[in-house]
């Protein structure tokens, strides 16, 4: 008795051929070829990818842009005169990697000068107001080793805002005179300031 071999199932996809004949389908939107590439060269294009840029998500995404371009007219433009398919679709591979790692540094470089310019500097405001306040009281204290006529012409310049024609104005002395208490009053509050 012969026993009945098992059925064939007649597959419906199409056999496997050559990349170059799965490119040329490609090229006419036939969705079986380009599953059919995808299965064949996916992971050579990974492997590919992921030598140039590194980051596994970023391959992964780069990858795929690889086998959309390929979809959207790419795979039109293969010459079969010119080249292997695999060869020609890892140098499109090398070159989306290539563009993927330029576009993440200009990316990168971009949120630095952002960062850089936007950044909000940590500021103390106690410690500050107490060392203005601690350098005022200092001033303040140094002020009292000028002479009444030196106190007056440069309180009137510094903490006024007047000229030296209008402290002389003020005091009703030469300019000149205006000019040297308030150079001989500084040098004085330096001196002072300096020892403390």
């Amino acid at each position: 008795m012969v026993t009945p071999s098992p059925p064939i199932h007649q597959s419906t996809h199409r056999p496997i051929s050559e990349l170059s004949d799965l490119l040329c389908s490609v090229a006419a939107q036939d969705e079986e070829a380009f599953d059919e590439l995808y299965r064949r060269c996916s992971r050579r294009v990974y492997g590919l990818v992921r030598k140039v840029v590194v980051d596994a998500e970023l391959s992964a995404d780069t990858t795929q842009e690889v086998f959309l371009a390929l979809w959207q007219a790419g795979a039109a433009r293969y010459d079969p005169h010119r080249g292997t398919a695999m060869a020609w679709i890892l140098t499109i591979a090398h070159r989306k990697a290539i563009d993927k790692v330029r576009s993440e540094h200009a990316h990168r470089a971009r949120d630095l000068r952002w960062s850089n310019k936007n950044q909000t500097v940590d500021y103390d405001h106690v410690s500050e107001t107490i060392l203005a306040r601690d350098e005022s009281a200092a001033v303040t204290e140094s002020l009292k080793v000028l002479s009444a006529l030196q106190r007056e012409a440069i309180h009137l310049a510094f903490y006024t805002g007047l000229t030296y024609s209008e402290v002389a104005h003020h005091l009703g002395i030469p300019i000149p005179t205006a000019k040297t208490r308030i150079r001989d009053g500084i040098k004085r509050l330096s001196t002072c300031l300096q020892a403390s």
